[in-house]
C-alpha cells in the first residue's frame, strides 16, 4: 500500500521529516485538510491549529502549526510553517501566559491591535489544546490522572 512522506519545516529547522505515514490532516483556511496517499497535487495556506500524523496502529501524532503552506506532489507532503511545534514540546505554561497576555490586550482600552491580540489568543488557546491533549495520552498510558487546570 502507499505512503505518504512528509516534511515539516520552519525558518529554523526540519522539525519532522518521516517515511511511512498514512494521512495528514492539516488545518487550512477554509476547514480540515485530510491527506492520504495518492492526493492530487495541491498548495494551499494553513491557519493556525494543530496538524496531526497518521501511522497504521499508532495513535496521531499531534504538531502545533502557526500558519504556513503546504504542498502535495507525488505522495510527498511539505509543510512550510510560520512556527511549529511537535504536541510533546509545548510549554503549557508558557502558552497560558501568552492566553493571559492576549486577553488582556483584547480586554484595554489603549489602543490595540485587535486583530493581531486575536490571532495571539487563537494561536496560544490551540498550544494550549494540543498540549493538554498530549498530556493526558501520556498520563493514561501511565496510569495516571491527567493534569488539571
Amino acid at each position: 500500500m502507499a505512503k505518504l512522506s512528509l516534511e515539516i519545516i520552519t525558518g529554523e529547522r526540519v522539525l519532522f521529516e518521516e517515511t511511512g505515514i498514512d494521512a495528514v490532516i492539516a488545518p487550512g483556511v477554509i476547514g480540515e485538510l485530510g491527506i492520504l496517499p495518492n492526493h492530487a497535487p495541491l498548495v494551499t495556506v494553513l491557519q493556525p491549529g494543530e496538524l496531526r500524523v497518521q501511522r497504521e496502529g499508532n495513535a496521531d501524532e499531534p504538531f502545533f502549526v502557526s500558519g504556513g503552506f503546504l504542498e502535495v506532489h507525488d505522495d510527498t507532503v511539505t509543510v512550510l510553517a510560520d512556527t511549529a511545534e511537535r504536541g510533546d514540546e509545548i510549554d503549557l505554561e508558557r502558552a497560558e501566559a501568552a492566553r493571559a497576555r492576549a486577553a488582556d490586550r483584547l480586554r484595554s482600552e489603549v489602543d490595540v491591535d485587535r486583530a493581531r491580540a486575536q490571532a495571539a489568543m487563537q494561536r496560544s488557546l490551540m498550544r494550549i489544546r494540543i498540549g493538554e491533549r498530549r498530556a493526558r495520552r501520556r498520563a493514561s498510558q501511565r496510569g495516571g490522572d491527567p493534569p488539571s487546570r
